[in-house]
């Protein structure tokens, strides 16, 4: 198995796919691929029939996926708002690689079978999956029925991807074609292992509580008291920073699993606070509650962010097998980067600290897909990694 990236940020598409053919095939001693990911700017958007076409036609992949993003990952930089094509291409012996674009999905009272064909996907053998969505459309995309549907159909397969991020525009290529709406993915099976870090950029404020009254998205109550005594409470006793911080980054962490006794911050499911009701005590989440979930109060921040991911990577190196990634994608947040860590390059460099010159590829996501315990969820302000490696070396 092996992995090149690169990145172009010459202006005019017909350069920069020359620049990225050029690099490719450098690392790869030529262009022979099984698997293209291509990560496109907006500021290409005149051309990108013309990227599709090209890209296919110079590799001829058994499989091609990609989508427009306002931020791009490869090469080891991360180029935010500008012109920039990424390319991260695979070679992929003993993988299977099924491509599907889905504008509808099963019904809710389908079985297994009924996933299966809709992804053609065989349910007999470990199934990875990299999707990617347009979530403006028209008509737009929610991923989320997806995820629930594949952990449901597939056990155990590892779901990495992201939503498209140009507010108006969005393009998904699959196997030389151009989409304007839906989803896109590809399954990998065979000889090939994925692995996830999904780091959320939170903190723990307070300790874990217990939900003892709600409904849906509604928090009333949080160890027998009202859940906006609860979090009055905790108000009271932080700092001054973080006081201000929570009328801007207060999110509830919601345990993934009940199975554990020490919850770790990996085990927590961030949610937005999105509204306080100190007259009637309640907090509105965004996400569905249930009586006996293990929760805890959470801020965000740039300090946060940092010392997440850097706690998840170091924790990957140290507890992985001897099989190290042959390349790895990243699907972050456009709420990070620059904006919030004040540098460019922030996660790429993190990883590559970490984990070692892995080649890396991605983009800036209006929504991350990934992990969190045994279920998948799309997440915001989150970068999310896949790493490849193979299963049997």
């Amino acid at each position: 198995m092996r992995w090149a990236s690169a990145i172009s940020t010459q202006p005019e598409p017909t350069a920069a796919l020359t620049e990225l053919e050029r690099t490719i095939s450098e690392q790869l001693d030529g262009p022979q691929a099984d698997l293209v990911c291509a990560f496109v700017a907006p500021q290409y958007s005149d051309s990108f029939a013309h990227i599709s076409e090209r890209i296919r036609t110079y590799f001829a992949p058994r499989a091609f996926i990609g989508c427009t993003a306002v931020g791009i990952v490869g090469g080891a930089r991360e180029i935010e708002h500008q012109p920039a094509i990424a390319l991260s291409v695979a070679r992929l012996p003993d993988v299977d690689l099924h491509t599907f674009h889905l504008d509808a999905l099963p019904g809710p009272d389908e079985g297994p079978e009924a996933w299966e064909a809709a992804l053609g996907v065989p349910r007999s053998e470990q199934a990875y999956f990299i999707l990617l969505a347009d979530p403006i459309g028209p008509p737009p995309c929610d991923p989320r029925p997806l995820l629930a549907g594949i952990d449901y159909a597939f056990p155990n397969a590892a779901q990495v991807g992201g939503l498209a991020s140009v507010i108006e525009g969005n393009a998904l290529f699959l196997d030389g074609q151009l989409h304007r709406s839906g989803l896109i993915g590809v399954a990998l099976q065979g000889n090939i292992q994925v692995d996830t870090i999904v780091a959320q950029g939170c903190r723990p404020i307070g300790p874990p509580l217990t939900v003892t009254a709600c409904e849906e998205h509604i928090l009333r109550e949080l160890d027998g008291q009202p859940a906006f005594q609860v979090l009055a409470a905790l108000y009271q006793s932080l700092p001054s920073e973080d006081q201000e911080r929570m009328q801007y980054a207060l999110h509830l962490g919601v345990a993934s699993t009940e199975l554990k006794d020490d919850l770790e911050p990996g085990d927590f499911l961030m949610r937005n606070v999105i509204h306080m009701d100190q007259e009637r005590g309640f907090l509105a989440v965004g996400d569905e509650l249930r009586p006996g979930q293990t929760v805890q109060f959470h801020l965000r921040d740039a300090d946060a962010a940092r010392e997440d991911l850097e706690i998840l990577l170091d924790h990957y190196r140290e507890t992985r097998d001897d099989t190290p990634p042959a390349g790895a994608l990243l699907f972050t947040c456009t709420g990070r980067g620059q904006g919030l860590f004040g540098q460019p390059d922030h996660d790429s460099n993190a990883f590559f600290q970490a984990i070692g010159e892995v080649p890396l590829g991605g983009f800036f996501c209006g929504g991350e897909i990934g992990p969190v315990g045994p279920a998948t969820y799309l997440h915001g302000y989150t970068s999310s990694f896949g790493l490849f490696r193979p299963r049997d070396p």
